[in-house]
Parts: structure tokens; C-alpha cells; sequence
């Protein structure tokens, strides 16, 4: 391992991104070789050991795949209730693989997966507004006035206001089909949106997180992300962040 900052080793670690690492490390639960580092900027080299909280970390290697939700799954790796998972579907190699951001049991498409933290955090921290994209269908004709106003913004709960894109695709007595972009992860942002003027979601899939896309995958289905998508993701979220500061 070449010289590298103390956040960034933390990171690589899959513990937190290196945000969170530097602020692990000005409340002193860092240690190097048993002594206590509250320097950001610290450089850690081949043969230190590093502890956080007094647990010995390694780095590990980074795996990112894509994934397409079904319906009846729930996003996470555990549940009281003994509803599926989507480790449930997937094999026992990629349990320790997070995903980034969630879908509701209804809901189906992209997932994002890996044990990349730092990438976990840019993608999903609110402050760098990373764009996702759905197809969503509601059970009744909308008018452009109503488009109008989820687009400005909807409290959906108190003191939550929830905004999107929206293009309608197509639209008829019985349905609107649209594709939404949405900049914000709330828990169940777009259905609540919709119920808030009276529409029912009757489907909802992600088909773009980011840079990343479903496309070539079945449901239920998983494939590693390609290296160069990585990086061009990682170019992505940056010029996102350069433009936030």
C-alpha cells in the first residue's frame, strides 16, 4: 500500500465515507500503532496498524454491482416482520454488499450495491442533489395543473417539502405514465407526492441512479458494474460537488 491519508484508508475500510472518518478522528477514536491521532491530514503507511474505537480495520477491496429489485422485496438485510429481503434473492458472496438508497416492497429497478462507503455517501447526501430516474405510472388522467404544482414542491409530511421532473410519456382517462427525476431521497418521496393530490402509483421502477442504468438486466437479476462505469461515475459526482461548493 502506498502512503495514504488516514480518512481516506478509514474509508477505503468500508466503515464510513471520509467525511464522517475525519470526524471520527478529531473525536479521538482513532488510533495508529497505539497512539491516539487527532490530525487530519495524517498519513498512514504499509506496516501501521489503524483502530477505530479500538477495533483493528483493513481496507477491502471495492465490488459494485448493479442490481434489478422485483416487487415483494424489501431493501435491507433484515426484518422483524419476516418479510423477503433482497438477500433473499441474492447469493451469499454479496451479503456484505450494501445498497445505496432504497426501494419500497412495491417498487422495482436499479439498485446500486457495494461496500464502497465513501461512494455510498455522495451518492445518497442530500447536499449533492445525485440525480435518479423512474418510470411511474398513477391510475387516472393528471392535469398539467397538478404537474405543476409536484414540481414546485409538495409537503408530504411536516416541514418536508418534495419536488421533482416530470415529463409524461403518456396520459389518458384511465392512466398517466411519466418519466420523474427526482433529486431528494425521501422515504416513499414519489407515491406520497401523488397521494397528496389523490393519484394512486400503480408502478414504479428506477431505471438511472447517477450515471448507472438498468438497462440489460432481467428482474431479479445482477451484474458487476464495469470499471470504467465506476470511474465515470466518480467523474460525475465530482463536477456535481465542484459545482456545490
Amino acid at each position: 500500500m502506498s502512503p495514504t491519508r488516514l480518512n481516506k484508508y478509514i474509508a477505503s475500510s468500508g466503515l464510513c465515507s471520509r467525511r464522517n472518518a475525519d470526524a471520527l478522528i478529531e473525536s479521538g477514536a482513532v488510533s495508529v500503532n497505539d497512539k491516539k491521532i487527532t490530525m487530519l491530514g495524517f498519513i498512514v503507511r504499509d506496516k501501521d496498524k489503524v483502530y477505530v474505537n479500538g477495533q483493528l480495520i483493513h481496507p477491502v477491496k471495492h465490488q459494485y454491482y448493479r442490481f434489478f429489485k422485483p416487487p415483494g422485496y424489501i431493501t435491507t438485510s433484515d426484518d422483524e416482520k419476516g418479510r423477503k429481503t433482497i438477500y433473499d434473492i441474492l447469493p451469499k458472496e454479496l451479503w456484505g454488499l450494501k445498497p445505496v438508497g432504497r426501494l419500497d416492497k412495491d417498487s422495482t429497478g436499479l439498485l446500486i450495491l457495494t461496500n464502497d462507503g465513501e461512494l455510498i455517501n455522495e451518492l445518497t447526501h442530500p447536499s449533492i442533489k445525485v440525480p435518479k430516474i423512474y418510470l411511474v405510472s398513477v391510475d387516472k388522467e393528471i392535469p398539467s395543473s397538478d404537474l405543476e404544482k409536484i414540481a414546485n414542491g409538495v409537503e408530504i409530511e411536516p416541514g418536508k417539502i418534495a419536488y421533482a421532473d416530470i415529463e409524461v410519456l403518456e396520459i389518458d382517462k384511465e392512466h398517466t405514465f411519466m418519466k420523474i427525476i427526482l433529486y431528494q431521497g425521501m422515504n416513499r418521496q414519489i407515491r406520497k407526492m401523488f397521494e397528496h393530490f389523490g393519484y394512486e402509483v400503480k408502478t414504479l421502477k428506477r431505471i438511472q441512479h447517477a450515471t448507472i442504468q438498468l438497462e440489460g438486466l432481467k428482474k431479479g437479476e445482477f451484474k458487476p458494474i464495469k470499471p470504467r462505469q465506476i470511474k465515470e461515475l466518480k467523474n460525475f459526482l465530482n463536477r456535481i460537488m465542484a459545482k456545490n461548493d
